[in-house]
């Protein structure tokens, strides 16, 4: 059964909102479950929690599991089923404003590419925290806007849009499951490239073989899943040393390496210089 909630202090119909809060809600679907295709008049995004299901993103169909999220545009039509066999749980939050094509711009997502990952902390949490603070009363305003402006600064930030992730992303329409298996997992690496994560566990979660997932990652990006990530996190790294805010030590952790020393060794090898001379390098 879904569960909505509305956010009493919308503004009326004949003002233009920046940033608005409109509604949040959460269901356990049943079996089968479908919506659309069909259009919306706001911004919508469902957080999948656990399940998994399909959105039809343009004229292709993308299976989504748990950790994903998925954005639907007004006036776009859009359809999503909930599996036959595993249906999904997810939550929603809609939106909208005159402000919202500017978040969006600078982020990846597009009507034909509505897909990404869910952060850990905010966005799995969001349906609770907003349904805890309608139970306030004096300040019940100030702290929907509060969780509101949290989630969509973390939202853009999760989905930022970089020369790396524009050339990384691609290809952004699925058109198979070896390929659909490849996006998740670039989606997958992007998001959690600063953690211990397991390969292993990834390819667990999306029900193939390691091994299998590696082969057709390498047939798709001409490099093996763990290579890849060592870019990624070497490019990243550049992106925080260039700055000349951080140690080389604060910038290992935040890329992934708990040891500066390995960080160091590995920076050295993939780009040609130690990275406490990295920015030198630039000038």
């Amino acid at each position: 059964m879904a569960v909505f909630q509305y956010n009493p202090f919308r503004s009326s119909e004949d003002t233009s909102p920046g940033l608005q809060l409109v509604f949040w809600g959460k269901e356990d679907c049943v079996p089968g479950h479908t919506v659309g295709p069909g259009v919306r008049d706001l911004y919508k995004i469902h957080f999948v929690h656990k399940g998994k299901g399909v959105v039809r993103a343009g004229t292709e169909t993308v299976q989504l599991v748990a950790g994903q999220a998925f954005l639907i545009w007004p006036d776009i039509v859009c359809y999503y089923k909930a599996d036959d066999e595993d249906p999904w749980t997810y939550s929603w939050i809609g939106f909208e404003g005159n402000e919202v094509q500017e978040l969006l711009s600078r982020t990846f997502l597009t009507p034909e590419m509505p897909i990404f990952s869910m952060d850990s902390k905010v966005m799995p949490t969001l349906y609770d925290r907003l349904s805890d603070a309608s139970l306030s009363s004096a300040a019940l305003d100030l702290r929907l806007n509060s969780i509101f402006y949290e989630f969509l600064a973390t939202w853009v930030e999760t989905t930022e849009r970089t020369e790396r992730t524009e050339r990384t992303s691609t290809p952004t329409v699925i058109s198979g499951r070896g390929d659909q298996y490849v996006h998740q997992t670039l989606e997958f690496l992007h998001t959690h490239y600063n953690e211990n994560i397991s390969l292993a566990d990834h390819a667990d979660s999306l029900g193939i073989d390691r091994k299998h997932l590696s082969t057709l990652f390498k047939k798709s990006l001409d490099i093996p899943p763990r290579q890849y990530l060592l870019h990624y996190r070497m490019d990243r790294a550049c992106d925080l040393l260039v700055t000349g805010k951080y140690t080389v030590g604060e910038v290992a952790r935040s890329v992934g390496y708990q040891d500066p020393l390995l960080f160091s060794r590995m920076f050295k090898k993939i780009k040609g210089i130690p990275p406490s001379m990295y920015s030198h390098s630039l000038k």
